[in-house]
């Protein structure tokens, strides 16, 4: 399966795909601390066979202690993220993967100790400010909700600075890899025109990874789990960027735009026939299961749209519209969008106007695909001639008036440069991600003490 990355994936500081890894799960203002357990300084060794509570030792990972109270904690972080009421039996059966990935996020953290990677505080601050400012959240609003759920903070900046670690030790391990040239960026673009007609999909995918592939018992259990709480309104990207062991994680399992040669076989056997928002049921790939899910297909080369350029000017009421009983204010406000309706002429006009009412909304909103607005806009808009304004259109804040300064046919389905230039580093990323786990694992000194 290919990860997607950020063309800027080895940025100075954080890439764009940190950024939308910390941003885009906020479910009820939490979720980009998907999973985060608090990486304190170990506690005191127990005896094995103390009794079992919240500081029994899990596991020891080349000296660091895993403790019950880091499952919990994951356990609890996955109910409240989701939303989910998830019972004590559904628990049980995800703890052997939960401690899974903590044992991988320990290695994660002792591979950028080794590599005197530092995440800055300052970077952290400035993630978590930006979970906050793009869910429009207040300042310190998730610090005060991580409170009120009984989660210390430390949990999430914790879980911010391995995110953003493992994207330098990534970056490093690349080297001269983490760039792509001309001459490859063509070859994949010959491939592609031969690829013409032919299928793609916008998949985001779970990858469980299977140890034993003689024995796959506990990991089949587990993301039959994972597939139930889906199909139970689990946010696919919340519990992808929990629980996949895939790169695409940090995008909450989003793969993009990808042809059949870039997918799995088996994957390919299922998506072309599951049906648009499907989760799928384990798919058994090269080291592990795979759930998937499809948001959309469309043919290599072909799909066609409008792009619109407009330009809009916003007439605000002052108070909220009772389409029974108006304001003066109102039926004065109406007046004056009729009037430009009919006397505004260009774009500049549209422009000016929209500055006189105060700018309550952008002159430009940015092109919009005439395709993919709601169908009652695309009948306005349509038939709307370049430089002729829309009707005044009332909603209960104002009246807008709306007018195409441009139009153009685009082919969606054509990858661009830039494009082709993600898809080769992401595929990149993945293939160095999955090795250095690997490696990791192998030189690993892991003790399982108890049962989490």
């Amino acid at each position: 399966m290919r990860a997607r990355f950020s063309k800027t994936a080895f940025p100075p500081h954080v890439s764009r795909r940190g950024h939308r890894a910390l941003s885009f799960a906020l479910t009820a203002g939490l979720a980009a601390c998907v999973g985060g357990a608090a990486l304190a300084a170990p506690p005191a060794p127990v005896a094995d066979d103390a009794p079992v509570h919240q500081d029994s030792i899990v596991a020891v990972i080349n000296g660091t202690v895993l403790t019950r109270r880091d499952v919990d904690n994951r356990g609890r972080l996955f109910a409240l993220s989701s939303g989910l009421n998830v019972s004590d039996e559904v628990m049980a059966r995800l703890r052997p993967q939960i401690v899974r990935q903590l044992i991988d996020e320990r290695l994660r953290q002792q591979e950028m100790l080794s590599r005197h990677i530092n995440v800055p505080p300052e970077q952290i601050a400035a993630s978590i400010a930006d979970i906050e400012h793009r869910n429009g959240m207040p300042q310190n609003a998730l610090r005060d909700r991580l409170a009120q759920d009984g989660i210390s903070l430390t949990t999430l900046i914790d879980q911010i600075r391995v995110q953003l670690g493992w994207t330098q030790v990534l970056r490093e391990e690349m080297g001269s890899r983490g760039r792509t040239t001309a001459a490859e960026i063509a070859q994949r673009e010959e491939a592609l025109r031969h690829e013409d007609g032919k299928p793609q999909y916008m998949i985001s995918e779970i990858f469980v990874p299977v140890d034993d592939p003689r024995h796959t018992e506990n990991e089949l259990k587990f993301t039959e789990t994972v597939i139930q709480e889906l199909r139970n309104g689990a946010p696919f990207p919340i519990v992808a960027a929990q629980f996949s062991q895939n790169q695409s994680a940090l995008d909450g399992g989003m793969m993009g735009w990808v042809q059949e040669d870039s997918l799995d076989p088996q994957v390919v056997a299922v998506v072309r026939q599951m049906p648009i928002g499907a989760i799928s049921n384990p798919i058994r790939v090269a080291g592990g299961f795979v759930i998937a899910t499809l948001e959309g297909r469309r043919t290599v080369g072909h799909q066609m749209g409008t792009v619109l350029s407009l330009r809009q000017a916003f007439l605000p009421f002052t108070t909220q519209l009772n389409p029974q009983n108006p304001t003066e204010q109102q039926r004065a406000t109406l007046q004056q969008a009729t009037q430009l309706s009919s006397s505004a002429h260009s774009c500049d006009d549209l422009e000016a106007a929209n500055r006189k009412y105060g700018e309550k909304r952008p002159s430009n909103p940015g092109e919009l695909v005439l395709e993919r607005i709601n169908p009652q806009m695309q009948q306005v808009l349509a038939g709307l001639s370049a430089g002729k304004a829309s009707r005044p259109l009332v909603s209960t804040e104002g009246i807008e008036v709306l007018m195409v300064c441009g139009r153009q046919q685009k082919n969606f389905a054509q990858q661009t440069p830039s494009e082709i230039a993600d898809q080769l580093l992401n595929e990149r990323v993945e293939q160095t991600s999955r090795q250095l786990n690997r490696d990791l694992h192998r030189r690993a000194v892991i003790e399982m003490r108890s049962k989490a």
